[in-house]
């Protein structure tokens, strides 16, 4: 790896340390001028509420209170729970929720990915054909239509009509359970990575260099998988990131039909009950997620095309 390239690594890195900063002390402060609070029992007293406020430090500083969690979370500690399950350590309430969360969200991406891809540039192949005027019909359906309309739909036609799979989901049958949530979620994404496909291969088979390899001779087959495929993937890569993170957050009405015991679910009910803790640690885990698969693809985009990386690093 040379210098050049370790270099705009580690600015993409230093840029996203900076980020998560400012994400949590953004949090941080709008959940502390959130009006409620995680004590609304009417049974407690003034007194018996400072003195839970002073138990878990809430009576502090607002810098104080900032600077101790930024202390606590960089060595796992999120604080306890206030509502959902009281004084239970948030890291355990989440752990368990992450892998089922992120498990549905990649399987549906991955998903959706393969075929979008596969059924964008069969569209772009037969340009202006009866196959891509289905394709793109398709792609304005995917993108209109919301994941937890489609999955309403299966829920009925699969779960209650034809009782294939589980109306809720089960723990003891996780892979069962996740189908119909998966094709939901990745309805969207087949449709926005078929559009973006089709579009750049379209544009890059129109490319001089594609016309040169074909006056090289070269056959349709070697042009498409050699020269076109790499090129029409760089703006597929830069969706992604976006597409698995609005996934993960865009799941929460899923979850919910489903029944899944997930981040989404979790995070729902952080809010209601007011629960500074979950609330904090679920959407600041959404925005890591964020953050590292933006840099993922940044780099990703660089080592592609060399030109983004000396660009950016100059």
């Amino acid at each position: 790896m040379n210098k050049s390239t370790m270099k705009y690594i580690g600015k993409r890195l230093l840029i996203s340390a900076i980020t998560l900063v400012i994400i949590v002390a953004v949090l941080f402060l709008m959940l502390k001028l959130m009006p409620g609070t995680p004590f609304n029992d009417e049974k407690l007293t003034e007194a018996q509420k400072l003195a839970i406020y002073a138990k878990y430090g809430l009576d502090q500083p607002f810098f104080v209170q900032f600077f101790n969690y930024m202390k606590n979370m960089l060595t796992g500690d999120f604080g306890v729970s206030f509502g959902i399950v009281r004084n239970m350590q948030v890291s355990d309430l989440v752990g368990p929720r992450i892998l089922i969360s992120f498990g549905i969200g990649i399987a549906a991406v991955i998903l959706g990915t393969v075929i979008g891809v596969l059924l964008g540039i069969y569209a772009a192949l037969h340009k202006n054909t009866l196959a891509d005027t289905l394709a793109t019909i398709f792609s304005v359906l995917g993108v209109s239509v919301p994941s937890f309309v489609l999955g309403l739909l299966l829920l009925l036609l699969l779960g209650v009509t034809i009782p294939v799979f589980p109306i809720l989901y089960e723990s003891s049958h996780p892979l069962r359970s996740s189908v119909l949530p998966v094709i939901a979620l990745s309805f969207g994404v087949i449709a926005n990575v078929a559009r973006f496909t089709r579009s750049e291969m379209i544009s890059v088979l129109a490319s001089d260099y594609i016309a040169l390899a074909e006056a090289k001779g070269l056959d349709r087959t070697t042009i498409i998988r050699k020269h076109a495929f790499r090129n029409t993937l760089i703006p597929v890569i830069t969706i992604l990131g976006p597409i698995l993170v609005n996934l993960m957050t865009g799941s929460m009405v899923l979850e919910q039909i489903f029944s899944i015991p997930g981040l989404g679910r979790l995070l729902v009910e952080g809010i209601t009950v007011n629960d500074y803790n979950v609330v904090l640690a679920v959407s600041f885990l959404y925005s890591v997620l964020y953050v590292v698969m933006m840099l993922i693809i940044d780099i990703s985009y660089g080592i592609i095309d060399p030109r983004i990386r000396l660009g950016k690093g100059d």
